[in-house]
């Protein structure tokens, strides 16, 4: 795909671009972090314009730009599916969600989705909160590992094990230095060139290719009549995206964090408001370049897992393949550190936290960095384990949603929702989806389509059952009506 000496000019640029995000970290770590709070929600002061380029970050990542394009490749235009199951979800959390979430976790100054389950559940919800939550979260870190050795492999040559493994000391490396101040201000340079990046290929694939007539027609002579329309695609896959990817968008604690970290209510409402839309139009294009790379450009012989690579090396000349390389790796680093921060707070907060004695802002500040360390090395061995990147992101976010969606929601709106209701849902929930998982999806159906009812029927009937039970939820919502 380059010759060596582009392949050497690429490797040069990558390891320069890694070097600037650690010496950056490394920069925030002296002068900014001062506290446990600074560390994990960006000492709850973060402005508009960091606040919308850091939502996107963590909503288009590796899996979205590598993983969409791939998809709408190699099965068309229904693929939009997925990026309407994101949108909706995150319609609903803006119009229904984020009052409540941030209202609650501003009084509580909450940290993560544990401490809102230890508060409604009690804290005995708390491990259950953290192993769904780790399990989401690793898996979605490993995803940005297998993008980066993807982005190396192709760039300088080295093998995918060798570049997970370079992907993740480097990323771990500028993680443990900055915590999520310096992912907010990192995501702010990264999304603004992942945005100009994805639209700029978009229009250049669209203009080089052909009119709509002509790519119907040609999606015709090779047996794909149906790819270009919205429609192709099943209803049980679309169901699936809904409650997996979808779902997932009202339990991701990276956004729960992010909400938490914006300055005031007005700041974190107005600024997700135009993040979900920036971030559709983003995921359209994305999709939209992947299906008209094929019908339009009529490049119908090229590996799908390569489409972003094939597309960049077909429109542009190499100094702006370079520039579409970066961009490429801004949206794989926003992602990466924005999870890495999400799973390494449950550690700390939820594990580490509640059983110590010594809770100095210097003991916490350093068992952070423990944790970003250890999210890191399970997130490298799935990595490892499991190098499909849009498989590996279904699977995870079906344990947290069959674990905490429904305990989450109905904690949040429901004041019959009891202490036993909600621990035994999500215990349930997340048990069932793992078994059915491991089990290979029996009869062929998906996790999510058994642990997310039980999870629901489980809350419902035990809290119905133990409806005497006494709750201090009314503490809850006493401040957000």
């Amino acid at each position: 795909m380059f010759s060596d000496q582009e392949r050497m000019i690429l490797g040069i640029i990558v390891v320069v671009y890694f070097l600037l995000l650690i010496c950056f970290s490394y920069y925030i770590n002296n002068r900014k972090i001062k506290n446990y709070e600074d560390y994990n929600v960006a000492g709850r002061s973060v402005s508009m314009f960091p606040l919308i380029l850091t939502f996107v970050g963590t909503a288009v990542g590796g899996s979205i730009l590598l993983g969409f394009m791939e998809n709408a490749y190699r099965f068309g235009m229904g693929q939009h599916w997925l990026n309407i199951s994101i949108l909706i979800t995150g319609i609903i959390t803006a119009s229904f969600l984020v009052k409540r979430i941030r209202l609650i976790g501003e009084k509580h100054q909450m940290v993560t989705l544990g401490d809102f389950t230890a508060l409604r559940y009690g804290e005995g919800a708390r491990l259950p909160t953290v192993i769904s939550v780790l399990l989401a979260y690793c898996a979605v870190t490993g995803m940005q590992f297998v993008a980066i050795a993807t982005i190396l492999n192709l760039t300088i040559g080295l093998s995918m094990t060798a570049g997970i493994i370079i992907s993740w000391v480097l990323l771990t490396l500028k993680t443990f230095l900055g915590g999520l101040k310096s992912v907010v201000w990192q995501d702010a340079i990264h999304g603004t060139i992942q945005t100009l990046g994805v639209f700029l290929l978009f229009v250049a694939v669209l203009w080089a290719g052909s009119d709509w007539g002509e790519m119907k027609s040609f999606a015709d002579s090779i047996g794909d009549s149906g790819a270009l329309s919205i429609t192709s695609i099943s209803t049980s896959e679309v169901l699936v995206y809904f409650f997996t990817i979808g779902g997932y968008q009202f339990v991701r604690q990276d956004l729960w964090q992010r909400f938490w970290a914006a300055k005031d209510y007005k700041t974190a409402l107005s600024g997700y408001w135009i993040a979900i839309a920036l971030a559709f139009l983003i995921g359209v294009a994305i999709i939209s370049t992947g299906a008209f790379l094929k019908y339009g450009m009529q490049m119908t012989e090229i590996e799908p897992n390569l489409v972003y690579y094939e597309a960049i090396g077909a429109v542009f000349n190499f100094p702006i393949v370079v520039i579409m390389v970066i961009a490429l790796m801004a949206t794989v680093i926003s992602c990466a550190d924005s999870f890495f921060m999400a799973g390494s707070s449950s550690i700390i907060n939820d594990i580490i936290k509640p059983r110590i004695k010594d809770k100095s802002e210097k003991k916490m500040l350093l068992y952070s960095r423990y944790s970003v360390v250890a999210v890191s090395v399970i997130s490298v061995l799935l990595a490892l384990y499991m190098p499909e990147l849009v498989v590996l992101w279904v699977i995870g976010t079906a344990m947290l949603v069959s674990g905490l969606l429904a305990p989450s929601i109905f904690g949040l709106f429901w004041k019959g929702a009891t202490k036993a209701g909600g621990i035994s849902a999500m215990w349930l929930g997340l048990s069932v989806a793992v078994i059915w998982q491991l089990a290979g999806h029996p009869f062929g159906i998906h996790p999510v389509f058994i642990g997310l009812p039980l999870s629901t029927l489980t809350l419902i009937i035990v809290s119905l059952a133990t409806k005497k039970e006494h709750s201090d939820a009314e503490d809850i919502w006493s401040h957000v009506n």
